[in-house]
């Protein structure tokens, strides 16, 4: 039959040259502690360099492991410091923990499975720690991944921003669109903020970027053409922010001809400020149908809404010479609307038209960022908020870098 010293030197997957010693059960605490030590006749090796190195002194450590049943179980061990002729004073390295941790691998593997899931105060909670060392260990988990990540370098890589609280202030994101994944966050939405992503990649990574997608945002566009070679060539300014312009410019000829028909006393465009914004794919045979006779009533948003709806068509040819012929007789509508926000947002369009038409030679947008962006939004609100930048960006990381989080011990079995 198995003893308890068997049982847990199993439970904590302990190896020679460490063996259990004691557990004791201390029923009113509601705890059991696991004593781990070291037989005398260890040959000591420095974990740098493993060469022989005479002990120094011995530390007594603590670590929290993953509860039996319901009491919490604490495994202690006076761990050798070895005095190394070539690196000093080193601590000797356990299989259990990783070094500097006060919780064994099994118990750090356990938070950060939970801590993907809930926000940090709720899994300090459950697992009965503090807020700080819940909040630690995600922090060594984005460390250790951070370390780890040997980056493929990206052949396409979006741009954007993220709102870090409600007083306009932003971090800068760039994700790899092909692996959907945040690879860089800085601080703000500046020059500065998007400079430190092209420095810390080498020349030959930066080299091997293809296609950069962003929105017309003059900091990113400058950043990009000083660092990128053939930036221009590569910049492809995201279809998705072109339609967020274009929807804005819907919306305000709506409502000027909202207050004109109100002042005459025709209210038939209230209320239906999101019918001009809903994707017609979205809509019933029934909805189409009332949603058509509408825009032949409201004739001026009617035809900003067609503008709008006929320059999303550019993005379906196969051909950027196809998309050209179109977008000039496109532009040539818009300005002869007399809608003077279609006719503004076509000016932006065809000064930035270079760079928008790259899209025909990368193909790709900024959707993947966008829904990174979405997904640290829903991070946020479950935290409720980030007072420090620093944690968010923590929790960027961390939930949407596709890090390699877990402690050594347990890499194979996460």
């Amino acid at each position: 039959m198995t003893d308890s010293r068997t049982l847990y030197a199993t439970l904590l997957g302990i190896t020679e040259p460490w063996g259990v010693e004691v557990v004791e059960m201390k029923q009113e605490a509601g705890e059991v502690h696991v004593t781990v030590a070291l037989p005398p006749s260890t040959r000591w090796v420095c974990p740098e360099c493993h060469a022989g190195a005479p002990i120094h002194d011995h530390q007594d450590r603590t670590w929290r492991h993953l509860d039996t049943c319901q009491f919490k179980t604490l495994v202690h061990a006076r761990v050798p410091r070895l005095s190394c002729p070539t690196h000093g004073i080193r601590q000797l390295r356990v299989a259990w923990a990783e070094s500097g941790s006060r919780f064994t691998a099994l118990f750090e593997a356990l938070a950060i499975d939970w801590l993907k899931q809930a926000s940090v105060s709720a899994v300090a909670k459950q697992l009965r720690i503090s807020w700080d060392e819940a909040d630690g260990i995600m922090q060594r988990a984005v460390r250790r991944g951070l370390a780890r990540r040997q980056l493929e370098p990206p052949r396409y890589v979006g741009a954007d921003e993220t709102s870090f609280q409600k007083r306009h202030e932003y971090v800068t994101v760039v994700g790899d669109l092909e692996r959907d994944r945040v690879i860089y966050v800085a601080d703000d939405r500046s020059q500065a903020s998007l400079d430190g992503f092209w420095r810390g990649l080498t020349p030959a990574r930066r080299a091997g970027i293809e296609g950069v997608a962003m929105d017309m945002w003059e900091p990113y566009i400058r950043s990009t053409r000083e660092y990128l070679a053939d930036a221009d060539q590569k910049i492809v300014f995201d279809k998705f922010h072109v339609a967020q312009h274009l929807s804005q410019a819907v919306d305000e000829v709506r409502k000027r001809e909202h207050r004109e028909r109100m002042a005459a006393g025709d209210p038939i465009l209230k209320g239906t400020k999101y019918d001009w914004l809903r994707n017609p794919e979205d809509r019933s045979w029934r909805e189409a149908r009332a949603f058509n006779l509408l825009r032949e009533i409201v004739t001026r948003v009617g035809k900003a809404w067609s503008l709008k709806e006929a320059a999303m068509e550019l993005w379906n040819h196969r051909y950027a010479g196809a998309a050209d012929r179109n977008f000039k007789r496109w532009f040539h509508w818009a300005r002869c609307s007399r809608l003077e926000p279609m006719r503004r947002v076509a000016r932006m369009i065809k000064r930035h038209w270079a760079n928008i038409r790259t899209y025909f030679r990368h193909r790709i947008t900024n959707a993947g960022v966008e829904a990174l962006n979405s997904k640290i939004q829903t991070v946020k609100a479950r935290a409720r908020g980030f007072r420090n930048r620093e944690r968010f960006r923590n929790a960027i990381y961390f939930h949407c870098g596709g890090l390699d989080l877990y402690p050594a011990a347990v890499r194979g079995n996460s």
